[in-house]
């Protein structure tokens, strides 16, 4: 009753409409232009990284005869039967799939980092990856202790779809423990994230001292992440889940923006908080666990992407999530074609590159930040 008796400008949806719009031009400033032009460059920039990974090979395909067959359906003159099954059936899923995965691990970096108002956030620092983790891992050690016929019906289906169950479980666990009396605790999912990713090192750790030497390997292996695996298969497992993610998240860049000034604000600025929350956790959710089952362990992604782009284009969420989504696809790419090129003909882990180049950045980012900060 006493609210409504001091109903506040604020509350009155004409001061809100007013709110909001302030909060988007404070939030693009004067580079809504420049974001736009940044996306359309992206966006040119994703066809020609797509290309250059079809093309990057072995094969002595090159770019223009691709090109050729991808217009055409035809076979060109110099693309032989031999090349085309290496382009549209190996490199071609391949070269989807990290589009794929790396739009998803960057919008939901950048989600993670506005909903916890922190631009150093990662959707690992919630356990989805560390859960996902854990379930290929016993999978991989456990799995011949399963009836033949349970791990016939999934075939080579079995480790991703185990991965995804672990983020999956991860994620409800951590739901639960953060929502009480329907309200989401950020800060207490976020100190959850935490201790479930400690719990399931420790777990993944017993798994692989009870591993034997070929079990070891492909633990190994799966954990620093590659998509020399990719299939039309995985491309249709893990496409739709990460597609409808990445469909839903852009609908949440109004609330992220209001966010940005606290919870409360953005209550009074209509948005429904909790529901934002809700919303953002479960595509995170469902993206991420998608990704880390067909590519195992690719890290930095999501911090790094989103924070080149806030930048450069600002942190409007309206530009930064699609810019996030193309940029992230193109790193991925550029990183896998330079993972099957430096060791040629050996392939190099995708999540050995990504690390080389992300973490000296997120050390820059925290030394940039101390010293802004003065200390």
């Amino acid at each position: 009753m006493a609210r409504q008796m001091s109903l506040s400008d604020a509350d009155k949806p004409g001061a809100r409409g007013m709110m909001l719009s302030s909060l988007r031009a404070a939030a693009s400033g004067d580079r809504a232009g420049l974001a736009r032009l940044v996306i359309a460059a992206l966006v040119v920039l994703t066809l020609l990284a797509l290309l250059l990974s079809t093309a990057t090979g072995a094969s002595n395909a090159s770019a223009v005869d691709v090109v050729v067959s991808l217009l055409t359906g035809e076979p060109s003159s110099v693309l032989s039967q031999r090349d085309r099954i290496i382009v549209f059936d190996i490199r071609l899923p391949r070269a989807l799939l990290g589009l794929l995965i790396g739009a998803a691990l960057a919008v939901s970096g950048a989600v993670m980092q506005g909903l916890f108002r922190n631009p150093l956030a990662d959707p690992g620092l919630i356990g989805i990856s560390s859960g996902a983790a854990l379930g290929a891992v016993l999978m991989i050690v456990l799995g011949g202790a399963l009836p033949m016929g349970l791990v016939g019906v999934f075939g080579g289906f079995a480790l991703p779809i185990a991965a995804f169950a672990g983020g999956l479980i991860t994620t409800l666990l951590l739901y639960r423990v953060a929502t009480r009396y329907g309200q989401t605790s950020v800060a207490t999912m976020l100190l959850a994230g935490i201790a479930v990713a400690a719990l399931a090192g420790a777990i993944t750790g017993i798994l692989i001292y009870m591993a034997d030497d070929r079990q070891l390997r492909d633990v190994t292996f799966w954990n620093l992440g590659s998509l020399a695996g990719a299939t039309w298969a995985k491309v249709l497992t893990a496409g739709p889940i990460i597609l409808i993610s990445l469909t839903v998240l852009p609908f949440l860049s109004r609330g992220l923006n209001a966010i940005t000034l606290g919870e409360a604000t953005a209550f009074h600025m209509g948005v429904k908080v909790q529901k934002l929350k809700n919303i953002a956790v479960v595509s995170v959710a469902g993206a991420v666990g998608a990704s880390v089952a067909v590519s195992g362990g690719i890290a930095f992604v999501g911090i790094v992407v989103p924070h080149i782009l806030r930048m450069v284009i600002g942190p409007d969420h309206r530009y930064l999530l699609p810019a996030s989504a193309l940029l992230g696809g193109i790193l991925l790419l550029a990183a896998d074609m330079l993972a099957r090129t430096i060791v040629a003909p050996a392939e190099l882990p995708i999540g050995i590159i990504t690390a080389l180049a992300g973490a000296p950045f997120f050390i820059w980012v925290l030394l940039r930040g101390r010293s802004s900060a003065g200390f």
